[in-house]
């Protein structure tokens, strides 16, 4: 049986754990299989060596050279990955997925993957730290928070030990589900997710409070950043008074529903400023502010800096 190659494109400060968790349910499928099931090499733009952001170097077996139409490649991204995205490379992989590579990613890989528009009109996932940036920039994926998305033959996973979540249904795909539980046993993964099993804690577990009231009222904020939403109906919709929802609040956060949504509010806007190209004005609308003056106000007050300045000194190049 001819090996399944697999192209692993490492990225500038790529992430070394979820690039590793995914080759090496690669090396233990082949251990369990007893025979040489999947083949890999690494590649990137250089050609020679690339730098993950542990500060380890690798050496690559190929710069962005023709591959061959039954070859998988998988983006292996990180940290600044709006930085590796270039054009080179963008046309490197658009014309790979038209000889008939299949396409993946592992954690912020998704953002190369989109902006080459290979993407479009499929579901994708990507870290949670990038989820607003990524959300604003493309609307034509359909992103959810899962731990990883298959939808043909692009598939994409969040990053960290998601990636072997991904590579276990690959290989149980190829080669069974006897051998996917092998590796699994091998690398002592007990708890193996599927794509309904979302990135993140539950709010009781984010936050430390185990009360059901309170972590309904942080999800809706959560989900209504651009909108918000005030204390005193999210205080109706889960049966509580305004009083109630306050001493919920001052109880277990330490501060009130207000200050807690606005902090929200203010994260979502700092992950934008450094991860997006987005102007200063649509990232206050972005997150519910509607007077610039006051967006600057609030943002200084919380991260000591103007939000002009924070674009500054961290927008993409």
């Amino acid at each position: 049986m001819t090996p399944h190659r697999f192209v692993f494109v490492l990225l500038p400060k790529f992430s070394l754990l979820a690039f590793s968790g995914a080759i090496d349910a690669l090396r233990h499928a082949n251990r369990a299989s007893g025979s040489s099931r999947y083949r890999w090499i690494l590649a990137g733009e250089s050609g020679s060596s690339v730098t993950c952001s542990a500060g380890i170097d690798f050496a690559l077996d190929q710069g962005l050279e023709d591959l061959h139409r039954d070859d998988t490649v998988i983006v292996c991204g990180g940290l600044d990955v709006q930085d590796a995205a270039s054009r080179k490379l963008l046309n490197w992989l658009r014309r790979e997925a038209r000889r008939g590579c299949a396409m993946g990613a592992v954690c912020t890989g998704a953002h190369v993957l989109a902006k080459a528009g290979l993407l479009d009109g499929r579901r994708a996932t990507i870290h949670w730290e990038n989820q607003d940036s990524f959300a604003e920039e493309f609307d034509d994926v359909e992103l959810t928070k899962a731990v990883f998305t298959f939808d043909g033959n692009r598939f994409t996973t969040a990053g960290g030990i998601s990636s072997i979540d991904m590579m276990l249904r690959l290989i149980a795909i190829n080669d069974g589900e006897d051998i996917a539980s092998a590796v699994a046993d091998q690398l002592i993964y007990s708890a193996i997710r599927t794509d309904h099993d979302t990135q993140r804690l539950s709010v009781p577990t984010r936050i430390g409070v185990r009360h059901p009231k309170l972590a309904s009222v942080i999800k809706e904020m959560e989900a209504n950043i651009e909108d918000p939403v005030s204390p005193s109906v999210l205080a109706h919709e889960v049966g509580l008074s305004t009083r109630q929802l306050e001493r919920l609040f001052r109880r277990y956060l330490n501060r009130s529903p207000k200050r807690y949504y606005m902090e929200l509010r203010l994260q979502k806007a700092r992950n934008l400023l450094m991860q997006t190209d987005m102007s200063v004005i649509n990232v206050a609308l972005a997150c519910g502010f509607t007077s610039p003056s006051h967006f600057s106000k609030c943002y200084r007050a919380q991260y000591e800096t103007t939000p002009y300045r924070e674009r500054g000194a961290q927008a993409p190049r």
